[in-house]
Protein backbone atom coordinates (compact mmCIF):
# COMPACT_ATOMS: atom_id res chain seq x y z
CA UNK A 1 0.00 0.00 0.00
CA UNK A 2 1.41 3.32 -1.01
CA UNK A 3 2.59 5.78 1.57
CA UNK A 4 0.83 9.51 1.87
CA UNK A 5 3.49 11.01 2.97
CA UNK A 6 7.25 11.56 1.32
CA UNK A 7 10.08 11.69 4.21
CA UNK A 8 12.44 14.67 4.36
CA UNK A 9 15.98 13.63 2.78
CA UNK A 10 18.59 15.87 1.30
CA UNK A 11 20.38 13.17 -0.47
CA UNK A 12 19.47 10.37 -2.97
CA UNK A 13 21.10 7.97 -4.45
CA UNK A 14 19.53 6.53 -8.10
CA UNK A 15 20.84 2.79 -7.98
CA UNK A 16 21.74 1.60 -11.41
CA UNK A 17 23.25 -2.09 -12.27
CA UNK A 18 26.08 -0.91 -10.75
CA UNK A 19 24.57 -1.44 -7.07
CA UNK A 20 21.84 -3.81 -8.10
CA UNK A 21 23.17 -7.08 -6.99
CA UNK A 22 24.66 -5.18 -3.74
CA UNK A 23 21.40 -4.37 -1.85
CA UNK A 24 22.86 -1.29 -1.30
CA UNK A 25 23.35 0.11 1.02
CA UNK A 26 23.51 -3.23 2.99
CA UNK A 27 26.68 -4.46 1.52
CA UNK A 28 28.90 -1.00 2.18
CA UNK A 29 27.25 -1.14 6.16
CA UNK A 30 29.55 1.25 7.73
CA UNK A 31 28.86 2.32 10.98
CA UNK A 32 27.62 5.64 10.31
CA UNK A 33 25.07 4.17 8.05
CA UNK A 34 21.37 3.45 9.52
CA UNK A 35 18.20 2.19 7.59
CA UNK A 36 15.65 4.02 8.45
CA UNK A 37 12.56 2.50 6.75
CA UNK A 38 12.45 0.25 3.63
CA UNK A 39 9.98 -0.97 1.12
CA UNK A 40 8.67 2.66 0.67
CA UNK A 41 6.08 3.14 -1.95
CA UNK A 42 4.45 6.38 -2.58
CA UNK A 43 0.95 7.56 -4.40
CA UNK A 44 2.19 9.97 -7.55
CA UNK A 45 0.33 11.87 -10.46
CA UNK A 46 2.00 9.05 -12.22
CA UNK A 47 1.05 6.05 -10.82
CA UNK A 48 2.62 4.25 -7.12
CA UNK A 49 6.21 4.67 -7.23
CA UNK A 50 9.18 1.81 -7.36
CA UNK A 51 10.58 1.54 -3.83
CA UNK A 52 12.27 3.41 -1.61
CA UNK A 53 14.69 2.45 1.31
CA UNK A 54 15.69 6.00 3.42
CA UNK A 55 18.58 5.87 5.21
CA UNK A 56 21.29 7.93 6.78
CA UNK A 57 24.86 8.31 6.35
CA UNK A 58 26.96 10.53 8.67
CA UNK A 59 23.80 11.95 9.63
CA UNK A 60 22.72 13.17 6.36
CA UNK A 61 19.02 11.52 5.27
CA UNK A 62 19.15 9.75 1.82
CA UNK A 63 16.24 8.14 -0.14
CA UNK A 64 17.64 5.76 -2.73
CA UNK A 65 15.75 3.20 -5.38
CA UNK A 66 16.90 0.66 -7.54
CA UNK A 67 17.36 0.76 -11.07
CA UNK A 68 16.11 4.06 -12.09
CA UNK A 69 12.57 2.87 -10.96
CA UNK A 70 12.21 0.67 -13.96
CA UNK A 71 10.28 -2.35 -13.87
CA UNK A 72 7.76 -4.43 -15.78
CA UNK A 73 4.24 -2.62 -16.48
CA UNK A 74 5.86 1.12 -16.26
CA UNK A 75 6.79 3.18 -18.94
CA UNK A 76 10.30 4.08 -18.01
CA UNK A 77 9.06 8.08 -18.57
CA UNK A 78 6.29 7.59 -15.66
CA UNK A 79 9.46 5.71 -13.72
CA UNK A 80 11.33 8.66 -14.03
CA UNK A 81 8.39 10.77 -13.15
CA UNK A 82 7.41 8.94 -9.99
CA UNK A 83 11.23 9.21 -8.97
CA UNK A 84 11.74 12.36 -9.50
CA UNK A 85 8.40 13.73 -8.06
CA UNK A 86 9.06 11.88 -4.63
CA UNK A 87 12.43 13.38 -4.65
CA UNK A 88 10.90 16.85 -5.26
CA UNK A 89 8.37 16.24 -2.12
CA UNK A 90 10.97 15.14 -0.16
CA UNK A 91 13.24 17.92 -0.67
CA UNK A 92 16.03 16.97 -2.02
CA UNK A 93 18.65 18.71 -3.00
CA UNK A 94 21.78 16.42 -4.41
CA UNK A 95 21.45 13.52 -6.44
CA UNK A 96 23.82 11.00 -7.36
CA UNK A 97 23.23 8.26 -10.09
CA UNK A 98 25.55 5.26 -11.04
CA UNK A 99 25.08 2.78 -13.65
CA UNK A 100 26.89 0.32 -15.89
CA UNK A 101 27.65 2.05 -19.79
CA UNK A 102 29.09 0.65 -23.01
CA UNK A 103 31.88 2.08 -24.45
CA UNK A 104 32.23 4.61 -27.97
CA UNK A 105 35.23 5.75 -27.65
CA UNK A 106 37.58 3.31 -28.53
CA UNK A 107 40.20 4.06 -26.27
CA UNK A 108 37.88 3.22 -23.00
CA UNK A 109 37.91 -0.61 -21.72
CA UNK A 110 35.65 -2.39 -19.12
CA UNK A 111 36.31 -1.16 -16.04
CA UNK A 112 36.62 2.29 -16.77
CA UNK A 113 35.28 5.03 -14.27
CA UNK A 114 33.95 8.00 -16.31
CA UNK A 115 32.46 10.96 -14.79
CA UNK A 116 30.95 12.63 -17.09
CA UNK A 117 30.71 16.22 -17.92
CA UNK A 118 28.12 16.19 -21.02
CA UNK A 119 25.28 14.21 -22.41
CA UNK A 120 23.96 13.55 -25.56
CA UNK A 121 20.38 12.59 -25.80
CA UNK A 122 19.25 10.46 -28.53
CA UNK A 123 16.23 9.27 -26.55
CA UNK A 124 12.71 9.96 -27.68
CA UNK A 125 11.46 10.79 -24.07
CA UNK A 126 12.33 14.85 -24.35
CA UNK A 127 9.46 15.45 -23.46
CA UNK A 128 9.20 14.07 -20.37
CA UNK A 129 8.47 16.77 -17.18
CA UNK A 130 6.52 16.84 -14.25
CA UNK A 131 4.40 20.52 -14.48
CA UNK A 132 6.55 22.51 -16.92
CA UNK A 133 6.72 25.64 -15.02
CA UNK A 134 10.46 26.03 -16.14
CA UNK A 135 12.66 26.49 -18.62
CA UNK A 136 15.94 24.21 -18.26
CA UNK A 137 19.70 25.56 -19.41
CA UNK A 138 21.43 22.52 -19.55
CA UNK A 139 24.79 24.48 -19.76
CA UNK A 140 26.22 22.91 -17.14
CA UNK A 141 24.29 20.25 -16.40
CA UNK A 142 26.24 17.66 -14.62
CA UNK A 143 27.02 19.24 -11.26
CA UNK A 144 30.50 20.56 -11.45
CA UNK A 145 30.80 19.89 -7.08
CA UNK A 146 28.95 16.52 -7.51
CA UNK A 147 31.42 15.77 -10.03
CA UNK A 148 34.36 17.05 -8.35
CA UNK A 149 33.64 14.92 -5.47
CA UNK A 150 32.75 12.06 -6.94
CA UNK A 151 36.05 11.55 -8.84
CA UNK A 152 37.90 12.70 -5.62
CA UNK A 153 36.51 10.06 -3.97
CA UNK A 154 36.61 6.64 -6.59
CA UNK A 155 40.61 8.42 -6.97
CA UNK A 156 40.64 7.03 -3.55
CA UNK A 157 39.19 3.61 -3.37
CA UNK A 158 40.25 2.40 -7.48
CA UNK A 159 43.51 2.02 -8.78
CA UNK A 160 42.47 1.54 -12.36
CA UNK A 161 41.61 4.57 -14.96
CA UNK A 162 39.29 6.72 -13.90
CA UNK A 163 38.41 9.59 -16.29
CA UNK A 164 37.14 13.21 -15.26
CA UNK A 165 35.23 14.72 -17.88
CA UNK A 166 33.76 12.95 -21.35
CA UNK A 167 30.17 12.72 -22.95
CA UNK A 168 27.49 10.35 -22.31
CA UNK A 169 25.33 9.18 -25.31
CA UNK A 170 21.34 8.59 -23.85
CA UNK A 171 20.07 5.65 -26.03
CA UNK A 172 16.42 4.26 -25.41
CA UNK A 173 17.08 0.40 -24.50
CA UNK A 174 16.66 -1.69 -23.80
CA UNK A 175 18.49 -3.63 -26.38
CA UNK A 176 22.26 -2.34 -26.56
CA UNK A 177 23.29 -0.10 -29.69
CA UNK A 178 23.79 -2.07 -33.08
CA UNK A 179 27.61 -1.63 -34.27
CA UNK A 180 26.03 1.46 -37.20
CA UNK A 181 24.83 2.51 -34.02
CA UNK A 182 27.94 2.90 -32.17
CA UNK A 183 29.79 4.14 -35.92
CA UNK A 184 27.53 7.12 -35.93
CA UNK A 185 28.37 8.59 -32.16
CA UNK A 186 32.15 8.04 -32.42
CA UNK A 187 33.56 11.49 -32.27
CA UNK A 188 30.53 12.61 -30.54
CA UNK A 189 30.47 11.04 -26.90
CA UNK A 190 33.02 8.35 -25.00
CA UNK A 191 30.33 6.24 -23.18
CA UNK A 192 26.38 5.32 -24.19
CA UNK A 193 23.83 4.54 -21.71
CA UNK A 194 20.43 4.51 -20.96
CA UNK A 195 19.56 6.27 -18.08
CA UNK A 196 20.88 10.11 -17.74
CA UNK A 197 17.52 11.57 -19.17
CA UNK A 198 15.48 12.11 -18.68
CA UNK A 199 16.99 12.34 -15.21
CA UNK A 200 19.19 15.42 -15.78
CA UNK A 201 16.16 17.40 -17.38
CA UNK A 202 14.05 16.53 -14.21
CA UNK A 203 16.71 17.39 -11.32
CA UNK A 204 17.08 20.38 -12.76
CA UNK A 205 13.43 20.83 -13.15
CA UNK A 206 13.12 19.97 -8.57
CA UNK A 207 16.13 22.35 -8.05
CA UNK A 208 18.68 19.60 -7.40
CA UNK A 209 22.18 19.25 -8.20
CA UNK A 210 22.93 15.72 -10.26
CA UNK A 211 25.88 14.14 -11.11
CA UNK A 212 26.89 10.35 -12.27
CA UNK A 213 29.53 7.71 -11.74
CA UNK A 214 29.41 5.29 -14.60
CA UNK A 215 31.47 1.44 -15.18
CA UNK A 216 32.39 0.95 -18.32
CA UNK A 217 31.29 -2.58 -18.67
CA UNK A 218 31.22 -3.59 -22.46
CA UNK A 219 32.63 -2.30 -25.74
CA UNK A 220 30.40 -0.79 -28.07
CA UNK A 221 29.64 -3.34 -30.46
CA UNK A 222 31.81 -2.77 -33.74
CA UNK A 223 34.55 -1.59 -31.20
CA UNK A 224 35.61 -5.28 -30.05
CA UNK A 225 34.75 -7.92 -29.09
CA UNK A 226 33.64 -8.52 -25.78
CA UNK A 227 32.24 -11.12 -23.08
CA UNK A 228 28.71 -11.50 -21.42
CA UNK A 229 30.87 -13.43 -18.61
CA UNK A 230 33.06 -10.15 -18.36
CA UNK A 231 30.15 -7.71 -17.37
CA UNK A 232 28.44 -10.40 -15.25
CA UNK A 233 31.44 -10.84 -12.94
CA UNK A 234 32.11 -7.07 -13.06
CA UNK A 235 27.87 -6.88 -11.79
CA UNK A 236 28.83 -8.77 -8.44
CA UNK A 237 32.28 -7.76 -7.62
CA UNK A 238 32.66 -4.49 -7.85
CA UNK A 239 28.99 -3.25 -6.39
CA UNK A 240 30.26 -3.19 -3.28
CA UNK A 241 33.51 -0.46 -4.08
CA UNK A 242 30.61 1.75 -6.33
CA UNK A 243 28.50 1.90 -3.00
CA UNK A 244 31.46 3.07 -0.68
CA UNK A 245 32.20 5.66 -3.54
CA UNK A 246 28.90 7.02 -3.40
CA UNK A 247 28.33 7.01 0.37
CA UNK A 248 31.86 8.77 0.66
CA UNK A 249 30.89 11.38 -1.60
CA UNK A 250 27.55 12.50 0.16
CA UNK A 251 29.43 12.08 3.01
CA UNK A 252 32.54 14.80 1.40
CA UNK A 253 30.28 17.09 0.36
CA UNK A 254 29.67 20.30 2.17
CA UNK A 255 26.68 20.46 3.84
CA UNK A 256 26.13 24.11 2.83
CA UNK A 257 24.27 24.87 0.21
CA UNK A 258 25.85 24.09 -3.31
CA UNK A 259 28.71 26.35 -4.61
CA UNK A 260 27.79 25.87 -7.74
CA UNK A 261 24.93 27.36 -10.72
CA UNK A 262 22.78 24.19 -10.86
CA UNK A 263 19.76 25.75 -9.53
CA UNK A 264 20.03 29.61 -11.50
CA UNK A 265 20.15 27.75 -14.74
CA UNK A 266 16.37 26.77 -13.74
CA UNK A 267 14.46 29.71 -15.14
CA UNK A 268 10.74 30.16 -15.12
CA UNK A 269 9.26 29.18 -18.61
CA UNK A 270 8.24 32.22 -20.67
CA UNK A 271 5.24 30.36 -21.94
CA UNK A 272 3.25 29.91 -18.42
CA UNK A 273 0.29 31.48 -19.54
CA UNK A 274 0.28 28.51 -22.57
CA UNK A 275 0.35 26.23 -19.41
CA UNK A 276 -1.93 27.93 -17.28
CA UNK A 277 -4.77 28.10 -20.35
CA UNK A 278 -3.62 24.29 -20.55
CA UNK A 279 -4.33 23.63 -17.12
CA UNK A 280 -7.82 25.68 -16.86
CA UNK A 281 -8.81 23.67 -20.38
CA UNK A 282 -8.04 20.18 -18.39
Amino acid sequence: MAEQTVPAAGYAIIGGSGTLSSDFPRASMADDVEILADGLHFATPYGESPAFRLFSVAGRRVLTCRMHGWRSGVTRADASRQVFWVLREAGVRRILSEGGVGTVNPLLDPRDFLIPDDYLDLSVRKDVMLDGRYLLVMRDALCSELRTTLVAETKKRYTGRIFDRGTYAVTDGRHFESPAEIAVLKGHADIVGQSLAPEVYLAREIGACYAGLYFVVNYGEGIRPWSHDTLAQIFYDDAPMIGDILLATIRSVPAEECACECRSLRKETLLKDVYNAASDKG
